[in-house]
Order: structure tokens, then C-alpha cells, then sequence
């Protein structure tokens, strides 16, 4: 009894501590709300392609590499292409052709089809060399589509 009787005393009073009084000379004064209103149109916080504040764009809070990848998709476009490459057997005389944004590459290579197939060989493609199976004798080489480099070197951390 002891304990009930004690909370609903607590409580009322949080309740009357929680409990705001009105202005007596109307609402209450805003300087700290315009403050901070200034501090974000100043900083630019609303300009640009950014949606008003307090509202999503059609990506929602998708920062970084997620928000860029949904803004390709947007426009039709693959950012990460995670296919596997297809296409003709490669030879000495004409390799298969490899994409890659840097300068090597981790390929696997699984072989042909059918028959031809074998279990993937794991081998590290870099600019400017042919690579050979060891298995199905399948010829690789790097094709350098983005900035180049090693991988990992443009890292922001």
C-alpha cells in the first residue's frame, strides 16, 4: 500500500514539474528557434537538391555509397555490376576481356560450359599481363575502365 501511495504522489508531482506555464504576455519568446532557423539557411543546409528541411527526397536517409547506387538505379544504370562476365572463350590470340575500376583484379575461372566445366580457379588479373588457366587453358586479360590504381588506395579513412 506503502508503494502504491508513494508513486501516485510521485507522479503528481513530475506532473506539476512537467507542467508549463503560460506566458503571461503571450507565447513565449522565440530567439533560440530563429537562431537556429538562420544557422541552417545559412550553412546552405536547404539549398541545392537537398529536400526542405525536416522532409525525405525519394531516397530517404541513404548516404555514401548506397545513395549513389539507388541514384543509378534511378536512371536505369548499374553501379555494381555482379554478374559474372560472359562471352567467348579466351585465347592467346584473342583473351577474354576482364572490366575492372583498378589495376588488378580477383577472376575466377569456372571454365566452359557443359562438359568444359571445371571447379573455379581463383587467380589475381593486373593491368598489363595475360593470365592462362592452369586448367582449361582459358586466356584472361585486365581491361582498366575506372580511375586505376590499387584497390583500396582511395580510401577516405
Amino acid at each position: 500500500m506503502l508503494r502504491t501511495a508513494g508513486r501516485s504522489l510521485l507522479s503528481r508531482a513530475l506532473h506539476r514539474a512537467v507542467v508549463v506555464p503560460q506566458h503571461p504576455a503571450g507565447p513565449p519568446p522565440t530567439a533560440a528557434l530563429m537562431s537556429s532557423q538562420r544557422w541552417f539557411n545559412a550553412s546552405g543546409f536547404r539549398a541545392g537538391s537537398h529536400a526542405p528541411s525536416g522532409a525525405l527526397d525519394e531516397f530517404g536517409i541513404a548516404t555514401g555509397v548506397e545513395r549513389e547506387e539507388l541514384e543509378y538505379q534511378s536512371q536505369g544504370k548499374k553501379r555494381f555490376d555482379l554478374d559474372p562476365p560472359r562471352g567467348p572463350f579466351g585465347t592467346k590470340e584473342a583473351p577474354a576481356i576482364i572490366e575492372s575500376n583498378y589495376d588488378e583484379r580477383i577472376v575466377g575461372c569456372s571454365g566452359g560450359l557443359g562438359e568444359d566445366e571445371h571447379d573455379v580457379t581463383w587467380f589475381t588479373l593486373e593491368k598489363g599481363q595475360t593470365h592462362e588457366c592452369p586448367v582449361c587453358t582459358q586466356v584472361f586479360e585486365l581491361k582498366v575502365i575506372g580511375p586505376g590504381g590499387k584497390p583500396g588506395s582511395d580510401e577516405h579513412h
